[in-house]
């Protein structure tokens, strides 16, 4: 926060490649604890909560999230839609191609950017259609993507603008950056920077990220170039 993030994102459940689902229960029991402490230290910043189960968005809300950030797009949970327009609080529709199980088992498209906009605008649609519109897009960068498929996306950002709703991209420190240069997450911050740098200025809107320092900086010199 003193770093300039204007939210904070918390997760109780790995959504890395090969993770396996874990019960309810751990996810409530990992995420309760951090949510209150932060909502009760931090009561002027947005808490969004990173979860796939309504259960635990409706929970979440009742302790004082702000936002659900959904890896599925309300995909994995047939409750998650009627939830989310019931709660009125913003919701992440994020794209991923199976599961953080088998995700990354040659995942295929006949035009990557195509399918992906058109899964998260169709998800998009059955909240319109609930009266919901507050609604985030976030392609999903390492969900489901050969890494071709992450550049072509990155690339071709601004289609996901077309509509009405912000982008959030999630880029910070993944195996796109890795495997092109051969780093390491602990020292990708370089390669992160600048496709982070490159999302702003295909459009994105908000940047998940671990460096909040760094690309604050990125986000005000951006807005400085876009103003010249």
């Amino acid at each position: 926060i003193t770093q300039g993030a204007d939210i904070i994102d918390i997760g109780a459940v790995s959504t890395r490649p090969k993770a396996r689902e874990i019960p309810l229960k751990e996810e409530l029991d990992r995420l309760l604890t951090p949510l209150r402490t932060l909502r009760k230290k931090f009561p002027d910043t947005i808490l969004s909560v990173d979860t796939y189960r309504s259960e635990v968005a409706r929970t979440a809300c009742r302790e004082g999230a702000d936002m659900i950030n959904d890896i599925s797009g309300g995909r994995f949970d047939e409750q998650m839609m009627d939830t989310i327009a019931i709660l009125s609080i913003p919701y992440v529709i994020m794209h991923i191609r199976g599961t953080p199980e088998n995700m990354q088992d040659n995942p295929v498209y006949s035009n990557v950017t195509r399918e992906v906009k058109d899964f998260l605008l169709g998800q998009a649609s059955l909240l319109e259609n609930k009266g919901f519109h507050k609604i985030i897009l976030d392609p999903g960068f390492g969900f489901g993507k050969t890494r071709d498929h992450n550049f072509t996306l990155l690339k071709n950002l601004r289609e996901f603008r077309k509509g009405p709703y912000p982008v959030m991209t999630g880029i910070s420190r993944k195996s796109m950056i890795n495997r092109s240069l051969g780093t390491k997450p602990d020292n990708a911050l370089t390669g992160t920077i600048v496709l982070n740098t490159i999302a702003l200025l295909n459009g994105a809107n908000i940047l998940r990220v671990h460096d909040v320092k760094e690309a604050y900086q990125s986000v005000k010199l951006t807005e400085i170039y876009k103003e010249a």
